[in-house]
């Protein structure tokens, strides 16, 4: 109770002198709301019997005051370190931008555009005018349209080509996205009706044949992109779908969820069809995200015959769902690049991460270990590993790619412990635990990252160090 009774009033908190600074900074309702924070978050202390350090309460409660301005202060939605080696990340960001976004998107957000303003004429222009006619070039599409994200590009086909009539899908295609939202969800808010074929593992042309009637709108194809069926299984490919299609007057659409503008066989030793080969095919709408495998923007891009495309640009909904000026200066500027593919490999992030080899990681790591080894203390034991990454973004999920890994010991502190430390660091590092260890991805670590993870290490060596003593 005597403790209780000698915690400082609010008025003798605020003459200290770090809450005074504090005052030429922040204004004072700001500053007034910390102290009192902190002085309940001591009562709390006291009441439940926990040590805090001996000396002036005062300064005790102004130290902890500054904490939570400067806690307050700090945005939101800040940047990490990537150790995780998953290269297109949700939690994280997924895809990074190209250097060459970074002028367009200075410019759309600090100066005025022509966004909806057609220079040649004077007149009002349309914002999907800014790529549309890079997204034809670059797919062999008649038409094209980008909303802001793929779940919206969804929504707006079946909206426009379906309502109130049946869209025929396999079951085993009916997969469910990030947060939870699944494609039979998303029809629904569309008006279209669901029309199931086939099993879970087995869909044969003959299964959409025998569903198709007079309120047959759509055949869709989604890509199982974020899970893999293998074994005893059977699926009807986009062009022989096609060709059904066209022998009964029914559209084709398909959901490539994660599309690619070019062919990663080569790249990464796997089949991933890309938008061009199914637009090629025959396949009247393609829907895809621009976060992903193609290393741009959040955003749902739709290609396809100009019939379809009219429909959907007409669409009430397409304005609910229109992207913004960032989002198409960041687009257009990935979109350039594609059309040298050297280029593209080269300069966006998302297709260079993958890209690299192992043995390149191999030799990053030993300079990595060595930099930081100058400047850590031996407290923190520094070790290279061999392991996998992963493309992520439920991207390709059986695709392994071949990595260095940096396993981060920390005695007398766990794995567990490691990761938490190194989570709450000024650039917060994210890593993975396995094995009993924390480890950190050198494909997903840029050159850059190096110096706020030298930091954090040197951080957990001095936590270390206290915790041993």
């Amino acid at each position: 109770m005597s403790l209780l009774q000698s915690i400082p009033k609010v008025d003798r908190v605020l003459v200290t002198e770090p809450v005074q600074e504090l005052l030429q900074f922040h204004s004072r309702p700001f500053v007034l709301a910390a102290v009192r924070s902190a002085l309940d978050e001591l009562r709390q202390r006291i009441r439940s019997g926990e040590p805090f350090p001996p000396g002036s309460l005062e300064q005790t409660v102004a130290a902890r005051a500054a904490m939570i301005c400067s806690d307050l202060s700090s945005p939101n939605l800040k940047r990490v370190v990537n150790g995780t080696g998953i290269v297109i990340h949700t939690n994280l960001g997924r895809s990074l931008l190209a250097e060459a976004a970074r002028q367009g998107l200075a410019d759309a957000a600090f100066r005025y555009t022509n966004l909806e303003l057609d220079l040649a004429t004077g007149e009002r222009g349309s914002r999907y005018s800014h790529v549309e006619q890079l997204l034809c070039e670059l797919t062999g599409a008649e038409a094209a349209l980008v909303v802001n994200n793929n779940a919206a590009a969804v929504l707006l086909a079946l909206a426009s080509l379906a309502a109130g009539r049946e869209v025929v899908v396999s079951r085993g295609e009916l997969v469910e996205i990030g947060g939870s939202f699944r494609i039979p969800e998303v029809m629904a808010q569309s008006g279209a009706v669901l029309r199931e074929v086939g099993t879970t593992n087995r869909t044969h042309r003959r299964d959409y044949q025998n569903a198709i009637a007079s309120e047959t709108a759509l055949f869709l194809k989604v890509h199982t992109s974020n899970y893999a069926v293998v074994g005893f299984t059977a699926t009807v490919e986009a062009d022989d779908l096609v060709d059904l299609g066209r022998r009964h007057g029914v559209p084709v659409m398909a959901d490539l969820g994660s599309g690619s503008l070019v062919n990663l066989s080569s790249l990464l030793g796997c089949d991933e069809p890309t938008v061009g080969e199914l637009v090629r095919q025959g396949v009247d709408v393609v829907t895809f995200s621009g976060d992903k495998l193609l290393g741009g923007p959040q955003a749902g891009i739709i290609v396809g015959s100009r019939e379809r495309l009219d429909l959907m640009k007409r669409h009430p909904l397409l304005r609910a769902l229109r992207i913004d000026k960032l989002t198409l200066a960041a687009l257009e500027a990935t979109l350039r690049l594609y059309r040298d593919q050297r280029q593209a490999l080269a300069e966006i992030p998302t297709l260079r991460l993958l890209a690299t080899p192992s043995a390149v990681l191999a030799e990053r790591g030993k300079r990595v270990v060595r930099r930081l080894r100058r400047q850590v203390s031996r407290e923190v034991v520094l070790t290279l590993e061999e392991g996998v990454s992963q493309v992520g973004g439920g991207a390709l999920p059986l695709l392994e790619l071949p990595t260095t890994l940096l396993a981060v010991e920390a005695s007398p502190l766990s794995a567990r412990e490691v990761e938490a430390f190194l989570r709450g660091a000024r650039v917060p590092i994210i890593g993975r635990i396995q094995r009993g260890k924390f480890l950190l991805d050198l494909r997903t670590i840029l050159d850059d990252d190096v110096a706020p993870l030298m930091t954090g290490l040197s951080a957990l060596a001095v936590r270390a160090s206290s915790s041993a003593t």
